[in-house]
């Protein structure tokens, strides 16, 4: 028969588990302290880097004309593009970067929040993306309400819509469907399907991860944070998100709630 413990070692347990959680918490605080220096240090050389840039192509474009169009000062040129197009991604990973602290450091603040609703005001923000595009909507009429923080809810379904939305882009049709799912006790799910391109399943894992990307840049615009910001904001939910693909055929979010 096991022994009940004595105070002493009740205590002794209390303490060790003080002293774990408050590793982890400094541990966190410490990764969140380094991922906003890096995003903020950066932007100063990043500026200079496409400031500099700009004037180098403005002498460029003050040489006589015959020189000008001459072939060395037209790869400098192409040179200068590709630093700029550099430039600019890296400026949307730190973008990225932010988005993710932002999300795993704000307050929640829980409300009922009704996902039919939640869904039309990102549509809405996503109104460029869709514009001169013939999108077919199908949105469940039975969706649930959700216990969320509507700002953090908001930012998950404008980045899982707008991912819908570009890699259907090649489709002629698009169609992009949101509805209920069955789930266990204590759980509300919901799925976001659409016909696009779709991945390769075997590459899953490393869907959510930071700057994971499984199209090449030339096809498909990002740079990989979007599903680690929505696994972020699910996870300080309680939530749970996956995807599962075929290749050609699209792709299906599935996000379960906590009830």
């Amino acid at each position: 028969m096991t022994q009940p413990m004595s105070p002493a070692e009740v205590e002794q347990l209390r303490a060790e588990l003080a002293r774990s959680q408050q590793q982890v918490a400094d541990m966190v605080a410490a990764q969140e302290e380094f991922l906003r220096a890096v995003s903020h240090d950066l932007r100063a050389p990043l500026r200079h880097v496409t400031s500099y840039g700009t004037l180098v192509r403005e002498v460029l474009g003050e040489l006589p004309p015959e020189v000008a169009q001459g072939a060395e000062v037209q790869e400098a040129l192409g040179f200068l593009a590709t630093m700029d197009q550099s430039a600019r991604r890296m400026g949307l990973m730190i973008d990225g970067l932010q988005a993710l602290v932002r999300a795993t450091r704000a307050p929640l603040q829980l409300q009922p929040v009704p996902l039919a609703d939640a869904i039309a005001q990102a549509r809405a923000a996503l109104a460029a993306a869709e514009a001169g595009r013939a999108v077919a909507w199908r949105i469940a009429s039975d969706l649930p309400t959700l216990q969320a923080d509507p700002a953090l809810l908001q930012e998950l379904l404008v980045q899982l819509l707008g991912n819908a939305l570009k890699f259907t882009r090649p489709v002629a049709q698009a169609c992009i469907t949101v509805q209920a799912d069955a789930a266990p006790a204590g759980e509300i799910a919901f799925t976001v399907q659409d016909n696009g391109v779709g991945f390769d399943p075997a590459r899953a894992g490393s869907l959510f991860g930071v700057f994971q990307r499984l199209h090449r840049e030339t096809e498909f615009d990002g740079v990989g944070t979007g599903l680690a910001l929505c696994r972020a904001i699910a996870q300080r939910h309680g939530a749970q998100i996956s995807a599962t693909a075929v290749p050609g055929r699209g792709c299906t979010v599935r996000v379960g709630w906590p009830a």
